[in-house]
């Protein structure tokens, strides 16, 4: 038992359990904020027929499979037993997001697309800004005192949720502004560029995961030095 908690032990079992109940939480709360987003862009992204509106919908459903293997991992009595099957199913989910995004942004940049105003878009991509971001920091910051791989690569997945955000925004208030529709496209393949990368690092993520608790583990070391 001993050997598989490794590093992580070090911290007490009364803060792990503290810490694997806060991404419970984190986890629970980027579910549903993200169902209730998915359901208003998917809506305003059809009407507008926005590629970055439907886009950022099926990244928050995305973002719901991505805190869901975490909240699945972390269910089970011993949650690093089940690490690399959530990692896999994060670095899936990165990948679908990125095949679907740049289909559709090439659709709307070969002009089978209109895109209209989307005022809706603009509320929504502005409250996700303010949201996501903060929830993907304290989610990070947790997963890396826990030495939680799969917590980290789904921060990532929310911080990419955050891109997404600003980079919905800027396209849809070009397209407002300007009549720039193309703004949309091009900010939708830079998103979909990070979401491959990001993908790439949490399928090998059991490799990543090895430094994260080196680092916490070498922290904890130092403290018991100076005891």
């Amino acid at each position: 038992m001993a050997t598989s908690a490794g590093s992580v032990s070090a911290l007490g079992p009364l803060r792990k359990k503290v810490l694997q109940r806060r991404i419970r939480l984190i986890v629970t709360i980027t579910i549903v904020y993200n169902v209730i987003e998915a359901i208003i862009a998917l809506a305003a992204g059809s009407v507008a027929s926005s590629a970055a509106l439907i886009g950022f919908g099926l990244d928050s459903i995305v973002e719901v499979l991505s805190a869901a293997a975490v909240a699945w991992q972390f269910a089970a009595p011993d949650p690093e037993k089940r690490e690399k099957v959530a990692l896999r199913i994060i670095a899936l989910s990165f990948f679908g997001l990125a095949a679907y995004v740049v289909v559709d942004a090439g659709m709307s940049l070969i002009g089978m697309r209109e895109v209209a105003h989307s005022p809706v878009g603009i509320a929504l991509a502005a409250v996700s800004l303010a949201v996501m971001p903060f929830l993907s920091w304290f989610e990070r910051r947790t997963g890396t005192e826990l030495g939680s791989a799969s917590a980290i690569a789904d921060s990532k997945q929310t911080l990419i949720c955050s891109y997404l955000s600003a980079a919905l925004l800027v396209g849809l208030l070009l397209n407002s502004l300007f009549g720039w529709a193309w703004a949309d496209s091009i900010a939708a393949l830079a998103i979909a560029a990070f979401a491959i990368r990001e993908g790439l690092e949490a399928w090998k993520g059991e490799a990543c995961a090895v430094p994260v608790s080196a680092l916490t583990g070498e922290r904890t070391v130092d403290e018991h030095h100076h005891h």
